[in-house]
């Protein structure tokens, strides 16, 4: 159904958008078309490898279809972002491991690289409509280290600009329409006081300069926000921030939708005349991410100064953890957490470790330093050492040899890392929805190690036993293949092969009844954030592998850790 706006400009009902479709390249001359800041990809597409690509889609400019879409299917939307996410962030970390290997002033942006393959295969997300208002699959407080990468799931359509709007189809370019803003810092008249912003209009400046060389016109995107505000129509807000952790220094997060509500024009800063944009966030939404993100920066060192409210241990491990595991529960009474035995690894029978010094010999590699690609523990990850220089997975397997005990290796080999165990500030916490569940006060990256999956372990005859006295089982075979996602890049290279070599059956399962960690308290999804990757390093018997935790995109602080469990349940508790 359609319906217009006051305007007279159509804009759909509510539909399921969908995703370009790959269709074989008519012709290597088509050029980039769009926006001038997509004009910037061409650069990037002329580089990229034809050999390794699957065939593209012809160039198509953005719509000036507008629509505004439902979340009727939450699951569905949030799994297709995130696969596009897993994408883009797979590409991206190979084609930056590669250009590492280049010398300085031969390599190319491996952000910009990713994404201008991604577009030209047609796996941009919603290039078929423009979405007014939420963007079906992105919540509120997603976070993003690249302003391509909003660029693909179409939460802001510029690399550099900071309005993106839609002149209507029909309307001859006369009513351009909002659909997103960032907020980075670009102009010195922004005044941003969170649920409302005085947003400082575009132009006028020059590049990499915050005050103004000349004054703001009332066109383009400047008009395009005073056509919003007398229409009535939201539009998204991401706000850019510096950060550390960030692997392009800054961070970028959705904080949800705001209504034109004001304008006028204002001297500015510099004396020359721009246009300001009155911004008030729309009421019933989840709360701000930039302000939660700075809420858990702020808690991390307050928790460890003082008692605060609800914390009812400021490191449940007792020391045991490398970084400290908070509990915290303002909702009731209940301590349950601290009833149990923290114990940071899996309590293996000995029967586990019965190798010969042969079989120890044999199985760890040789290297003096840093571990090569020649040595035996890349040859047993299939000819690959499964993370890259910083730590981070580059794609799952369905078992990671670390090095370990028998290598000669030094810790800071690159190829060990869940062995060291947890690094971020993780948090257990009392929850309405899922009883106790996980969350982290550090920003999480796509591909990072989180925690591992502890107990006693127990074999299949024994099963019966604890199930008997009602305890509490973890089964790793269970769990399904969520690795084969990571890492999958098929939809970008043609000749892309998943790990080919299998692990042994699984067998046994984790005794949480009386020991247990802070996995443990991981909640079910069936769209999770989370997944389990099989590791080995202080025994080679493959039917005992260790139960690694690995994050499956972006996750911002103090968003709840989900895990797919391979049953069928609204909530998971050990």
């Amino acid at each position: 159904m359609e319906s217009s706006s006051e305007l007279g400009f159509p804009i759909n009902g509510d539909v399921k958008p969908k995703i370009a479709s790959k269709r074989p390249l008519l012709g290597e001359s088509t050029k980039v078309e769009g926006d001038d800041d997509e004009a910037l990809f061409s650069v990037y597409l002329s580089a990229v490898a034809s050999r390794e690509l699957v065939p593209a889609t012809n160039k198509q400019p953005r719509s000036d279809d507008m629509v505004r879409v439902s979340s009727s299917d939450d699951v569905f939307y949030r799994s297709l972002v995130r696969r596009t996410r897993i994408t883009y962030d797979s590409l991206r970390y190979l084609i930056a491991s590669e250009e590492r290997q280049l010398p300085p002033g031969h390599r190319r942006r491996a952000d910009l690289v990713a994404g201008a393959r991604m577009k030209r295969l047609g796996l941009w997300l919603h290039r078929d409509k423009r979405i007014i208002g939420s963007i079906p699959g992105v919540a509120v407080g997603d976070i993003f280290f690249y302003r391509v990468e909003l660029m693909t799931v179409a939460v802001h359509g510029h690399i550099q600009g900071g309005i993106d709007y839609v002149c209507p189809r029909g309307s001859d370019g006369r009513f351009p329409v909002a659909t997103s803003v960032v907020l980075s810092g670009g102009y010195e008249d922004n005044d941003d006081r969170g649920d409302v912003i005085i947003y400082t209009g575009s132009g006028g400046r020059k590049k990499n300069e915050v005050s103004l060389t000349a004054p703001q016109r009332l066109s383009r995107g400047n008009l395009a926000l005073e056509m919003s505000k007398e229409n009535g129509i939201e539009l998204r807000v991401v706000r850019g921030f510096t950060f550390d952790r960030s692997p392009s220094g800054r961070v970028y997060v959705y904080d949800g939708l705001y209504k034109v509500i004001d304008s006028w024009p204002d001297p500015g800063k510099s004396g020359f005349g721009v246009y300001k944009f009155k911004l008030l966030r729309i009421t019933g939404q989840e709360p701000m991410g930039s302000v939660i993100l700075q809420t858990a920066m702020d808690l991390k060192t307050k928790i460890l100064k003082s008692r605060l409210n609800g914390y009812l241990s400021i490191d449940m491990s007792n020391g045991l953890e490398r970084s400290p595991i908070s509990l915290f529960n303002d909702i009731d009474c209940d301590k349950e957490p601290l009833l149990f035995e923290y114990v940071v690894r899996p309590v293996y029978p000995s029967i586990v470790f019965q190798e010969t010094m042969e079989m120890r010999r044999r199985n760890g590699c040789r290297c003096i330093e840093n571990c090569s690609p020649r040595c035996a523990c890349a040859k047993r990850n299939g000819g690959e050492f499964p993370y890259d220089s910083i730590g981070l997975l580059l794609r799952g397997k369905p078992l990671i040899y670390e090095c370990g005990t028998s290598c000669r290796c030094p810790a800071s080999c690159p190829n060990r890392v869940s062995q060291k165990g947890v690094r971020h500030r993780l948090e257990v916490f009392r929850s309405k929805t899922t009883g106790w569940g996980v969350r982290s006060l550090d920003v999480v990256r796509a591909g990072e190690f989180i925690c591992e999956f502890s107990g006693k372990v127990r074999t299949e005859d024994q099963w019966e036993a604890v199930n008997s006295k009602g305890g509490s089982l973890v089964y790793p075979s269970l769990f399904p293949g969520r690795w084969r996602e990571w890492g999958d890049i098929s939809d970008v290279v043609a000749d892309y092969k998943p790990p080919g070599f299998t692990s042994s059956d699984l067998n046994f399962a984790l005794d949480v009844s009386k020991k247990r960690n802070v996995a443990c308290y991981l909640s079910h999804s069936m769209s999770p954030n989370v997944f389990v990757q099989m590791v080995l390093y202080d025994h080679y018997n493959e039917k005992f592998p260790h139960l690694m935790v690995f994050a499956m995109e972006n996750i911002p602080p103090m968003r709840e850790l989900s895990i797919d469990y391979g049953i069928e349940m609204d909530s998971f508790a050990c």
